[in-house]
């Protein structure tokens, strides 16, 4: 270990000196020396270890080891292994001789007072602190990584608090600490010792703002606990007691990692000499801790919770549609949660205001609420009704700008995990739509994207989604799981599909089975019809090569062979410039484990069946999943929204632990 500290020695008095244990302290055996001195010879009392450091290829180890030639390639540290009992129990002596075998020609002594000092925190990410003398200033990924983990306290914990808690600098409740790593201030020594020597306590002014520590004195009252460091307090006098030898404190992550902050933070604590002008720090101890991504959950994951909203529009309520959400929820055995219109103020859209995810440290994990910028009849549904005990929240809001469709929530997922390239993501990758390369179309919010990618452990992939009027990644893919070993499907619409499978039905002799066959305010339309109508086949054939662009990337940045893809029939007409689905879009479907809930595509009836569901059925029941077709055009379709749009679904956290992984 590098010396930390170096003592001068005199021959004329005793030297005092003040040392930390594990900390190795150079003694200057150099600069007071007695005329004609060429060797020395050192000792140590009981309890203090000497080393004797030397170039061997320039200095001659002496016989026995007992008198070293004072030459400058040859240094003495001391080390002690545990805290004094008195002020200067420890003793190292210094003896200097000459040439010829005379007695000594001088001696110097060297009284020490040990103390212990350490700042430990979960290094090795068991749930628990460990003393720890190894490098605990920095932080590594991986299996054999090492280094604390905050967790931001974006939960609120007490119902009598305004907002989260990372927002008090008092305690509401002792339940927050469970929210907070575990830090163990070490600080053995003599009593007396303290008289003219404190202990402090330092964040870099960086880091002040994105951590908050509390100190805890021992008793079960909020009253024992008091923020000590943070955005208002950058360094703190530790308050020891006689006798005390450690001393609690509980830490808190106040940001996740965004473009400005890469999510590692330090703590220190300083011994300092009072009784120098000015005074000086004698020793410093440095943790480091990475705070915790916010992490998404994708289609893969077991479900939890479902989440829709009751509305009322021109057609009426949408009762039926959440009486179906009630039965898929009890098939996929999934607690349903209904926002009243009173808090959504009609805005069904539940998916497009946020997104559910979670974080987690070795010592806990809780879900977290992104809340998108898109601010409309469900703005502050997540803020009031999701964010609560052990339940956090976090947003991202655009400055000096509207929200896009494209900010929407909708329009962001992310893959089941993949390898690619021989490079594995444990935890999947983001996907966002986003406008055709240097087409300068809408793209999702800059602050978004940049959230998302300083999280590190889901790299995003852009797509292209621009081409669609909503423009959502939900319009034309999905993934669902499955009980092979791949373990999943990527879903994607397809015309070409669509066009096949009429093409097939027409030469089978069905031409005049009708599409929207048993909707009142929809226009039948015959296959014979659908396939000689020039301009769905052009608008759905332009559509097929907007996916097909996006099928190319999702192969490359997802690993993905044609075997992982199921290409789901799909018209589209464009409005514009931009796509509409024709029909209820079928990938935009809400996955609760092997429960489909999929949009009721209305198709063709042939046989007493829709021959759009008869294919949907054929190609994934095969997968061990069961599809449910519910209907949802009137309260839905018509609003260019399906059963994903107006769902949401919070979902069980990866079993991998994040730090294992290295981005």
């Amino acid at each position: 270990m590098a010396p930390q500290r170096a003592v001068q020695l005199s021959l004329k008095k005793p030297t005092y000196a003040v040392c930390v244990v594990g900390v190795e302290t150079y003694v200057d055996v150099h600069s007071d020396v007695p005329k004609g001195a060429e060797t020395f010879g050192v000792s140590g009392s009981p309890g203090v270890e000497v080393f004797v450091i030397y170039d061997p290829a320039r200095v001659t180890v002496p016989t026995g080891k007992t008198r070293w030639p004072l030459d400058a390639n040859v240094d003495v540290t001391v080390s002690v292994d545990a805290a004094s009992k008195d002020l200067h129990d420890l003793k190292v002596k210094v003896s200097y001789f000459g040439r010829q075998e005379a007695g000594t020609l001088g001696h110097s002594v060297l009284y020490l007072t040990a103390v212990d000092v350490s700042l430990d925190v979960d290094t090795g990410r068991t749930g628990k602190v460990k003393r720890n003398h190894d490098d605990k200033k920095t932080w590594r990924w991986g299996p054999e990584g090492y280094g604390a983990v905050l967790l931001v306290n974006c939960d609120r914990d007490s119902v009598v608090s305004a907002g989260p808690d990372l927002t008090n600098s008092q305690l509401a409740t002792l339940d927050d600490l469970q929210d907070m790593s575990p830090m163990v201030l070490s600080c053995d020594g003599p009593d007396s010792l303290f008289d003219s020597h404190k202990l402090v306590l330092n964040v870099p002014f960086p880091d002040a703002r994105r951590v908050g520590v509390f100190c805890a004195r021992g008793g079960t009252s909020l009253e024992d606990y008091k923020q000590v460091l943070g955005p208002q307090r950058l360094s703190y006098e530790v308050e020891r007691q006689p006798g005390e030898r450690k001393i609690s404190f509980f830490v808190e992550g106040l940001a996740f990692p965004d473009v400005d902050f890469l999510g590692l933070v330090s703590l220190s604590v300083s011994l300092v000499d009072t009784g120098t002008l000015p005074e000086v720090p004698l020793f410093t101890d440095t943790v480091a801790f990475r705070v915790a991504p916010w992490i998404m959950t994708p289609n893969t994951q077991p479900p939890l919770e479902l989440y829709a909203c009751s509305v009322v529009d021109s057609h009426g309520s949408n009762k039926k549609f959440l009486e179906d959400m009630s039965d898929l929820a009890l098939k996929a055995n999934c607690k349903l949660i209904v926002c009243p219109q009173i808090e959504n103020r009609n805005d069904r859209w539940i998916q497009d205001e946020m997104e559910f995810g979670y974080t987690e440290a070795p010592h806990k994990a809780f879900p977290v609420v992104f809340d998108s910028p898109r601010n409309r009849g469900l703005k502050h549904f997540p803020y009031k009704r999701i964010l609560g005990p052990d339940f956090g929240y976090v947003t991202r809001e655009i400055l000096f700008a509207g929200a896009s469709s494209l900010d929407s929530f909708g329009n962001l997922d992310v893959s089941p995990p993949v390898t690619v390239g021989g490079k594995e993501y444990p935890l999947g990758r983001i996907l966002i739509g986003s406008s055709f390369p240097k087409s300068g179309g809408r793209r999702m919010a800059k602050v978004v994207r940049d959230f998302l990618q300083a999280q590190q452990v889901q790299a995003p992939v852009e797509l292209y989604s621009d081409w669609l009027s909503v423009g959502h990644v939900d319009e034309f893919l999905s993934f669902v799981p499955t009980s092979d070993q791949k373990g999943f499907r990527l879903l994607l619409a397809s015309p070409i599909a669509c066009l096949k499978l009429f093409q097939q039905k027409k030469e089978e002799g069905y031409g005049e089975a009708a599409q929207f066959d048993g909707l009142r305010h929809q226009v039948n339309r015959s296959i014979n019809e659908m396939l000689a109508d020039s301009r769905l086949r052009r608008d759905s054939l332009y559509a097929q090569k907007c996916i097909d662009w996006n099928r190319e990337v999702l192969k490359r940045e997802l690993g993905l062979t044609e075997q992982d893809i199921v290409d789901i029939p799909q018209l589209f007409f464009l409005k514009g410039s931009h796509a509409e689905a024709f029909f209820p879009d079928m990938v935009n479907m809400v996955v609760l484990g092997k429960h489909l809930g999929i949009p009721k595509p209305f198709g063709p009836i042939i046989n007493g069946r829709c021959c759009l569901e008869e294919k949907v059925r054929s190609l994934l029941e095969p997968l061990g999943l069961r599809c449910i077709f519910i209907d949802d055009y009137l309260s839905y379709h018509e609003l260019l929204g399906e059963i994903h749009c107006g769902t949401n679904v919070r979902r069980r956290p990866f079993s991998f632990k994040w730090w294992h992984m290295v981005p």
